[in-house]
């Protein structure tokens, strides 16, 4: 008998989704899907999500990225493109996936968004299966989908990294960046059993000062969290990449040779690197977690009774 699940979001008026109907049409495939998050705006999170997508182009490999940063999408400004349709479209059913996807001239694939990704949280079940049908064309033809998640820790912060079969968290060593980047593990660790985040530490002077920064925040969470941290890399401070910015376009692109873009192909290297644990299809996994949320989840979730 197929178990079933229960769908992600707001509840009212929900129907159920089978785990048979979501594996059917994520059949297979190797896509690693990352989220590159953070609970304080204004940490370079969006620059790096760009700019390692460019990075793993390089090395050959086929890279979406999913502006899921909501009104305050802005993939679009530090690319240089402007999209004519987002991801809303889509939704709404006025057009296919295929022709809301943007190629740009470094060859990364980007999925615009807008205000309407909110909707997500809150779809009919038609709505809900067409869009898991238009992402089930995408199966295979990507080997990293990136989401770019808003920052903080509201509740589409915690729904696409939910969606994410790894995540990385950005912090910088402003003592804010620090804070909120626990804040957000906090929640995501104890209210839906996440035991694993990867580390970015950005605007650093060092690599001496990065990995201090890591250790700080890896004792924190050993002793409060019992979660897994990998220290995935940094990012050096660089004028290169303000200058790219004003310019529209990947510092990688423009500057490689910079001090930020040969951090960024080292970070596209270690992931490279990195064996992914859970065994489990990432881009079934994103669908799952996207459209629908595991059974098993729920009552764990639901048994959760700890605090904050």
């Amino acid at each position: 008998m197929l178990r079933e699940v229960k769908k992600f979001g707001n509840t009212t008026g929900n129907k159920l989704f089978s785990l048979g109907y979501l594996s059917k049409v994520t059949k297979g495939g190797s896509t690693r899907v990352l989220s590159i998050t953070s609970g304080k705006g204004g940490v370079g999170k969006t620059n790096i999500a760009t700019n390692l997508a460019c990075a793993l182009v390089q090395k050959g490999k086929k890279v979406l990225v999913f502006d899921a940063d909501l009104g305050l999408a802005n993939i679009d400004i530090l690319m240089g493109i402007t999209p004519e349709y987002t991801i809303e479209h889509v939704i709404k059913g006025k057009k296919r996936l295929s022709d809301v996807i943007i190629t740009t001239p470094e060859g990364v694939h980007i999925l615009p968004s807008s205000s309407g990704v909110e909707e997500l949280t809150n779809l009919s079940l038609f709505q809900k299966k067409k869009l898991i049908e238009e992402f089930s064309l995408l199966n295979d033809t990507y080997d990293f989908i990136i989401i770019d998640t808003p920052a903080g820790i509201s509740s589409n912060v915690i729904y696409f990294n939910l969606a994410a079969s790894e995540i990385i968290n950005v912090i910088e060593p402003d003592p804010t960046s620090f804070t909120d980047a626990y804040a957000l593990m906090k929640v995501l660790s104890v209210r839906y059993g996440v035991e694993e985040f990867n580390i970015v530490v950005n605007c650093v002077d060092s690599e001496a000062q990065a990995r201090e920064i890591f250790q700080k925040m890896n004792m924190v969470c050993e002793r409060f969290l019992q979660v897994r941290l990998r220290y995935m890399g940094h990012i050096f401070k660089d004028k290169k990449l303000l200058q790219a910015v004003r310019n529209q376009r990947p510092v990688t692109v423009l500057f490689p040779y910079s001090k930020a873009s040969r951090c960024i192909y080292s970070l596209s290297d270690t992931i490279c690197k990195v064996v992914p644990k859970n065994k489990e299809s990432g881009f079934r996994r994103f669908l799952n977690k996207l459209f629908g949320k595991e059974e098993k989840h729920n009552e764990q979730v639901e048994s959760n009774g700890k605090g904050l």
